[in-house]
């Protein structure tokens, strides 16, 4: 997996803003992601940084337009840079305190619509650029198991990586013909913004062990549900 060409999404800060890091450390090249690049002040310094191997895009993944004009501004870029080897879906949100019988539709739409419609409408978008033999990473949740379900909590959050979990089951089945593997993956309790300074697992630790499992996945691989270990989680 040395050498290749990435996109990640959510790349401003958090986990991926670490795979930004580390893909670049191997010496990747990567088009990254954000909604506000102008202020995405640890972004921007890597791609200065990094000249010519670090672009920093615009992009919403709520909304289809900034998906469509991402394709676009992709175009811009070389042939060879265009291709994609491997996509890390890795934007998200968390609306915390919700409560039984407050739950808001407004959260659950916003919830669905960064966490599971993006990725997916992205993928689908992406495929022409997409190598044959690639790899998606969708980065979601233990919280998305519905096997694992044993209390209420984070409702539009959950409901929503359960949903991103069907759609990574479904990208599988729509690229397996071109042998790219599309994988759920748990990136563990991590001490970001959203997993809180309690977590257990610091960034550094989650991002290498994803890029191993990702780096180590067989086409009889896609589809599956795993975390930064590599251990497989119940649907």
């Amino acid at each position: 997996m040395s050498s290749l060409h990435a996109l990640v999404t959510g790349a401003n800060r958090g986990l991926g803003l670490e795979f930004v890091r580390q893909l670049l450390a191997r010496g990747d090249r990567i088009v990254a992601t954000c909604r506000q690049p102008g202020k995405a002040t640890a972004l921007n310094a890597l791609a200065g940084d990094h000249p010519g191997r670090l672009h920093v895009l615009p992009l919403d993944v709520a909304d289809p337009r900034a998906i469509a004009e991402l394709v676009r501004e992709l175009a811009l870029l070389d042939d060879d840079g265009a291709r994609i080897d491997l996509l890390v879906n890795g934007a998200g949100v968390l609306h915390s305190g919700e409560r039984f019988g407050s739950v808001g539709a407004d959260n659950l739409l916003d919830s669905f619509r960064t966490n599971a419609m993006g990725p997916f409408l992205l993928a689908q978008a992406l495929a022409p650029r997409l190598r044959d033999g690639a790899r998606i990473a969708n980065i979601t949740s233990q919280l998305g198991s519905i096997a694992n379900t044993t209390r209420f909590g984070t409702p539009s959050y959950d409901i929503s990586k359960a949903a991103q979990n069907m759609a990574t089951a479904l990208l599988a089945a729509a690229l397996r013909e071109r042998g790219i593997a599309v994988i759920a993956l748990h990136p563990g309790w991590v001490q970001t913004d959203m997993g809180g300074a309690g977590a257990t697992v610091t960034p550094e630790q989650s991002v290498s062990g994803l890029l191993r499992v990702i780096g180590a996945l067989k086409p009889s691989d896609s589809g599956h549900f795993l975390d930064w270990q590599g251990e497989a989680l119940p649907w």
